[in-house]
């Protein structure tokens, strides 16, 4: 008779099927997000003006900055807790959870909360923010600044259960945080009803609220429901970091938040190298580098997908399942990114129109750019793929070496150095230049890398052989080795 499967089991059962409704609800929260951002822009721009909408902007990127820092950290412990839940040792994903919270909140957020408080107007001026949005930014940013450790705690929380198996949560209280944010902007802005006239100062409020009633509204959930990853009574001596473990997790998480930073990097130089030919040709740019984030998000949503869903295939000795896990997220992306590239195709210039005047030039430029580099986002949803893959096993940095080459070495290198031979055609194609580069050297290590040895804490049992732990639970054995090439 076969054995029922467990809740957040990702190492068993139908894999497309699995990563597919694991997938959807990390793609629903991104689309949240980015939505969020956009509504919040409109009501800030629309009530405040030109000067406000700066100030965010300034702000948002000084965040963004915040978030991609912690973003490795935080994905390090959710390979190390899918690895453990894999294994089916949850005493050693509890004991991650209680050190990489204690980091997290305490050792990250609160000090990034203080420091940016002090430190607002250095910050700004670093930025070169307009002295016209300059006090605007200041009353917006100090706000956001007390708002991250709430931030950073609900993403940890969110973060930890899509390690678990579990990505149907997070999406419910993303969209109880998100709801609240844009509900509550134009009320805090503006003063209307029983609340205060906050200005751009309302805003960030809006953010501050949604995100803490959101944390605490999820947590009280966890514990209600007495999840097995929460820590409570004798467990709460967890929270106490332990240091080899707390090592682990900054050295492998500091290279992947890195990645963020290296893409970061590289579209600022572009960006300025585009500011350099004119406004019509930065505002087409912008418009098609907005269109561009909804297209990568079904490759980012996949990715994390396949991230959890490999990481406890790892923790389980489950070699056999790893290629296959690569080969449905690869296949999901190119139906899935592909149809979105094929529909800007197909709509572009009335998907344009909705941001610029139909009559306006930078719409034949910004539809020319989607024509020469969308489709080759196609191919870096494939090397997203196959990073997600790899690093479930803890191999961090061959992703972060290759995106350096690829896309700062590479991409910008081809922006900067053909503008001499074909102009501002140069910018454009520069994006599939890197994305082949990419998508060459991820499936090169994927080959031939040594990923399938490699793991996320020194000394740890082989994949496979989990510790005993007393679970009663029994140990699933490996159908193949870890130096078996599969996929």
């Amino acid at each position: 008779m076969p054995t029922r499967r467990r809740t957040g089991d990702l190492t068993s059962g139908p894999i497309p099927r699995t990563l597919l409704l694991f997938a959807l609800p990390v793609l629903g929260s991104n689309v949240l997000q980015s939505l969020n951002g956009s509504i919040n822009a409109v009501w800030v721009g629309r009530f405040l003006g030109e000067a406000a909408l700066t100030a965010t902007s300034n702000a948002n990127l000084v965040l963004f900055l915040i978030l991609g820092t912690v973003f490795g950290i935080g994905m390090a412990a959710t390979i190390l807790v899918a690895q453990s839940v894999g294994a089916r040792d949850l005493p050693e994903a509890r004991r991650i959870v209680g050190t990489s919270a204690t980091f997290f909140f305490f050792m990250v957020s609160v000090v990034f909360a203080v420091c940016g408080w002090v430190w607002v107007d250095a910050i700004l001026n670093t930025l070169g923010t307009p002295a016209d949005a300059l006090p605007l930014a200041r009353s917006y940013l100090r706000i956001i600044f007390v708002a991250v450790p709430m931030m950073n705690l609900l993403s940890f929380v969110m973060t930890v259960l899509r390690g678990a198996g579990d990505s149907r949560t997070p999406f419910v209280f993303m969209a109880l945080a998100v709801l609240l944010d844009i509900v509550l902007n134009p009320l805090l802005i503006r003063g209307i009803g029983p609340f205060p006239e906050l200005g751009i100062a309302g805003s960030a409020t809006a953010t501050l609220i949604g995100q803490t009633v959101s944390v605490i509204a999820i947590l009280i959930v966890l514990y209600a429901r007495k999840h097995p990853l929460r820590l409570a009574g004798a467990n709460l001596a967890l929270l106490r970091p332990d240091p080899a473990l707390l090592r682990t997790v900054v050295f492998k998480g500091v290279p992947m938040g890195l990645q963020m930073i290296v893409v970061s990097a590289a579209a600022l130089t572009v960006m300025g190298i585009v500011n350099s030919y004119g406004s019509q040709v930065a505002a087409a740019y912008g418009i098609a580098a907005q269109l561009w984030t909804y297209i990568q998000m079904p490759a980012l949503a996949i990715g994390a997908a396949v991230s959890s869903m490999a990481a406890q295939n790892v923790g389980a000795g489950r070699w056999d399942r790893i290629g296959q896990v690569a080969a449905s997220g690869v296949g999901f992306n190119l139906v899935l990114t592909g149809a979105l590239v094929a529909l800007l195709f197909v709509f572009d210039r009335a998907v344009l129109s909705l941001f610029l005047s139909t009559d306006s030039a930078a719409i034949d430029i910004a539809a020319h750019i989607n024509k020469v580099a969308s489709w080759s986002f196609i191919l870096f949803g494939v090397t997203i793929v196959l990073f997600a893959t790899v690093r479930a096993t803890g191999a961090v940095m061959p992703p972060l070496i290759i995106l350096v080459i690829s896309v700062l070495i590479v991409r910008t290198g081809f922006a900067y150095f053909f503008r001499s031979v074909v102009g501002e055609e140069a910018l454009w194609w520069s994006f599939p230049a890197g994305s082949i580069t990419s998508l060459a050297l991820a499936a090169a290590y994927y080959r031939f890398g040594r990923w399938r040895s490699m793991h996320m804490i020194e000394g740890r049992p082989a994949a496979g052989e989990p510790p005993d732990t007393g679970l009663g639970v029994p140990r699933q054995r490996a159908h193949l080795s870890p130096e078996t090439p599969n996929g």
